[in-house]
């Protein structure tokens, strides 16, 4: 829960080098906004580099950005982040960490609507 509240706080700031040193060197994330934002067919971020560029661009695209928390669950190298953002939409994002505590991978989740401007058929 500590680290939830301190990973939403560092994203709430706009501070990018707080939100960069939650991850490690070599941290990968898979999301479907990487896809939209950065255009990359699978999605995916990989390094330091590349995550502050991704972060750069989103904070510049959503100038407003803020998240609330509302769970944490937990695993034994691993937890599962749920918050809300400024439009409401919900989000989950599962973030793996190295033996130093940072951040190696994250799979990022979102309602249907925030990332297609739909809502899901799951009836098929």
């Amino acid at each position: 829960m500590e680290f939830a509240r301190e990973w939403i706080a560092a994203w709430n700031s706009h501070r990018l080098d707080s939100i960069l040193s939650h991850h490690a060197e070599n941290a990968v994330l898979t999301s479907p906004v990487a896809l939209r934002i950065l255009d990359l067919p699978s999605g995916t971020v990989e390094g330091a580099a590349s995550l502050r560029e991704y972060f750069r661009r989103g904070l510049e695209l959503y100038p407003n950005l803020r998240f609330e928390l509302i769970d944490v669950m937990h695993g034994l190298s691993s937890i599962v982040i749920c918050y809300r953002n400024q439009n409401g939409t919900k989000t989950a994002e599962f973030m793996e960490f190295s033996n130093s505590g940072k951040i190696i991978r994250v799979v990022a989740n979102y309602s249907d609507y925030a990332t297609t401007g739909a809502v899901a058929d799951i009836s098929r």
